[in-house]
């Protein structure tokens, strides 16, 4: 019998990969590493060929992303009809071959930044569907895919263009299968910031972008020309991405001060997340070089296992043990984490400071 995935059955991926982790349930864990093993999707990989000192044709497999687009042909139906699979060649239609470009870019990034094979780290495949609804605005995670709208073509463009919107949707499946935040309040901001610093590393990558070249824009271009805007949001300074005067002015805050307390946005996930996101941008501009080397790295360790009601000031210290754990004899590293945290008003050790 074929077995079927956990992220298709009652118990879902997130917390059986949660109680693999676990210690005080040693036999619960083994069963659910069982379980995630038995009905994870098949992998893919790719033949690479080299030519070795002697000039023998060497050949080596490795791992490659194994991406199916979908077409919702405008109704809210998914997954929709299969338009193009790994390894066929571009279609027509640009919105398929730059959902599958931006598949490829996430899952390279990954892959050569932190050595992960998909979002779940054990090949599972990239799925995506665009055209879905009639003038949707948006692009989302389902827990299983990646959907995007067309726009309404007066305020947003189609969500398909912008590879740092595709390498933060597929973010939140890094997160999902990773550490299971909750998504409320500061741990669902720091799921949106997560998803945010997956999304711009996403784009600087695939254009060999260092720090300081970078744009720090999420979701540049998708809005007409219409908007007095560049992006969604911009994570080296929050609240500065648009100023319109349909929209009004991007309301990210930048520092623990300014926290917005609503019950709106499931507690103000969107907003928020100004504050990690400037955290990151902060320590990546100060380290200097490409952002994933060595501040990519840091955020991509401390998220691993994170509890899932964890809080900026959490997260902050696991930032900072983490550094120490990659970059022990590198105080520079260290320091900059530090001093980033502490340019928003987060104090690893539990407080956040008002100043």
């Amino acid at each position: 019998m074929t077995p079927v995935s956990p992220l298709a059955g009652v118990v879902p991926g997130y917390l059986l990969a949660r109680l693999a982790r676990s210690s005080a349930h040693p036999r619960a864990a083994s069963a659910a590493r069982r379980t995630l093993v038995q009905g994870r999707p098949s992998s893919r990989a790719r033949l690479d060929l080299t030519v070795d000192e002697a000039g023998n044709l060497v050949a080596g497999v490795v791992d490659a992303p194994d991406r199916t687009v979908h077409d919702a042909a405008n109704t809210e139906r998914l997954p929709g009809i299969v338009v193009r699979r790994e390894d066929e060649p571009p279609v027509r239609d640009p919105a398929v071959n730059e959902a599958y470009d931006g598949l490829g870019a996430a899952f390279d990034l990954l892959l050569g930044a932190f050595g992960r094979n998909s979002i779940d780290a054990a090949g599972a495949p990239l799925f995506a569907t665009v055209h879905y609804g009639v003038d949707y605005d948006n692009a989302f995670w389902d827990g299983a895919r990646m959907v995007f709208g067309d726009g309404d073509g007066e305020v947003f463009r189609g969500f398909t263009a912008s590879v740092s919107v595709i390498g933060h949707e597929l973010g939140h499946g890094v997160v999902q299968t990773t550490s299971g935040l909750e998504y409320r309040d500061e741990p669902g901001a720091l799921n949106e910031s997560l998803a945010d610093v997956f999304g711009a590393l996403t784009e600087q990558y695939a254009a060999g972008q260092t720090a300081a070249e970078a744009s720090w824009l999420i979701g540049e271009g998708i809005f007409t020309d219409a908007v007095e805007g560049r992006a969604l949001r911009s994570m080296s300074a929050p609240g500065t991405a648009y100023d319109d005067d349909e929209l009004g002015a991007d309301p990210q805050p930048a520092h623990m001060r300014d926290y917005i307390v609503t019950t709106e946005d499931n507690g103000g996930v969107h907003l928020n997340s100004g504050i990690p996101n400037r955290a990151f941008a902060t320590a990546a501009l100060a380290l200097g070089g490409h952002a994933w080397e060595r501040a990519g790295r840091v955020w991509y360790r401390a998220l691993q296992g994170l509890a899932p009601t964890i809080g900026f000031a959490g997260f902050a210290a696991a930032t900072l043990t983490a550094a120490a754990a990659e970059y022990g004899e590198d105080p520079e590293v260290t320091d900059a984490v530090r001093a980033a945290w502490a340019s928003v008003g987060v104090e690893p050790d539990g407080r956040n400071a008002a100043a």
